[in-house]
């Protein structure tokens, strides 16, 4: 009875490991507080948008994880290149895989002391064991294999710091930081799992006083109407007109709250603008419709996200359109826009909709080229129907990469 009893009791502990374990790993969506600190999340859980792969490995999609195991030594990069950021994620790794997580990175490093700053996973016979940057620090935490684990690090300037589990593992200074770089998931040996990878942007100032228009020009409101609501919003009535941000701004990320107070209203955020052009730069669409799509059997039909009206929230207008509209009118949306270089990518609540290179000639004027000269922040009001509010606005310059 006794030997019965702790075999009952050690099944219910086994259940207990594995219940808290699928837990660990289950997908998580982000909540309305960390969208309005500014997370992001790099993986959908469902594609392998806003990534791609430097070599030969069969990175695929399943159960919600980024998985691989075979192929070629390699990195499966974000399209994106960050600076100054807070990153989560979760790894798995089977007994004797070495793998690592790679920050501010080139997708084809050739040196993991240099050029990159490389987060290793890997057993503790490894001269740099999980939670070691190789060639720069190791440490020696305690990590079980074949288990989910979770890496929360800091990259700010020269200053890095990692968490795992919970626990700090690794501090590290580097006097001659990288600037901004790709973030990248290695497949060295064995098999090896990511999800749940969500970052936060850092450093980020504020472009809104919440007080008066203190930091824009007017000049060219022409029929729209700009003023500051008593709970410190901006608000966009009629149109046509714009409001334009006085300072210019290159490679950056810029991050923002927005409410449609109407059905499907047209307005949009323009960056690397001509100073003192009227909407003369690239153009962060605002338009939350959608077309209306009939079932199988033709019957009524119904609303689809996958189908944005209009370029859709998030899109490049003229240049991609958003894979999904993810905002909704009479609600607050969060929207997050990465220049960097010719590439730009925007996500609306946290998940990546519009990933666009500008591969066109140079032109002073981003609507008939590519343009990487600064340029200033512009509020579009479209038409007469036009009202919005903003809120939250916030940017960084992201810093050159050495």
């Amino acid at each position: 009875m006794l030997i019965q009893h702790r075999m009952a009791f050690l099944s219910v502990l086994l259940l207990l490991i594995a219940a808290s374990d699928a837990s660990a790993a289950a997908p998580h969506k982000l909540a309305n507080a960390e969208l309005g600190d500014g997370w992001i999340s790099l993986f959908d859980s469902e594609t392998l948008y806003g990534w791609r792969a430097a070599s030969e490995v069969n990175w695929h999609v399943a159960d919600g994880q980024i998985r691989a195991d075979s192929g070629q030594l390699g990195l499966l990069c974000t399209t994106t290149q960050f600076a100054d950021y807070q990153l989560w994620l979760d790894f798995r790794a089977a007994a004797g895989t070495n793998s690592g997580v790679f920050l501010r990175t080139s997708p084809r490093p050739k040196d993991a002391g240099d050029g990159c700053y490389e987060l290793n996973i890997a057993p503790a016979d490894n001269p740099f064991p999980t939670g070691s940057f190789v060639r720069q620090k190791k440490v020696a935490p305690t990590v079980a294999e074949d288990r989910w684990h979770t890496y929360e690090v800091t990259a700010d300037g020269g200053q890095f710091s990692v968490m795992l589990d919970g626990k700090k593992v690794l501090e590290y200074t580097d006097p001659k930081p990288l600037g901004r770089g790709f973030i990248g998931l290695q497949f060295n040996t064995g098999a090896i799992a990511f999800r749940n990878i969500r970052l936060r942007p850092l450093r980020l100032n504020n472009l809104l006083n919440g007080r008066d228009l203190s930091g824009w020009k007017t000049d060219q409101a022409r029929e729209s109407e700009f003023s500051v609501t008593a709970d410190g919003a901006l608000r966009v009535q009629n149109g046509k007109g714009q409001i334009e941000s006085k300072a210019t701004y290159g490679d950056f990320v810029l991050q923002l709250e927005c409410l449609v107070n109407g059905r499907e209203l047209n307005s949009g955020v323009f960056f690397r603008s001509i100073p003192g052009e009227f909407w003369m730069g690239y153009e962060s669409q605002i338009h939350n419709g959608t077309v209306r799509s009939s079932t199988v059997h033709n019957s009524t039909g119904g609303s689809d996200p996958n189908l944005p009206s209009n370029c859709g929230t998030g899109g490049i207008f003229r240049r991609q359109d958003a894979r999904r509209v993810m905002a909704r009118d009479f609600e607050w949306f969060h929207k997050t826009i990465v220049a960097e270089g010719p590439h730009m990518a925007v996500w609306v609540n946290g998940r990546q909709v519009s990933d666009w290179t500008d591969h066109r000639e140079p032109h002073v004027n981003p609507r008939k080229g590519l343009r990487l000269d600064p340029g200033s922040i512009i509020l579009q009001g479209h038409d007469p129907s036009t009202d919005l509010l903003f809120r939250g606005l916030r940017v960084a310059e992201m810093s050159p990469r050495r």
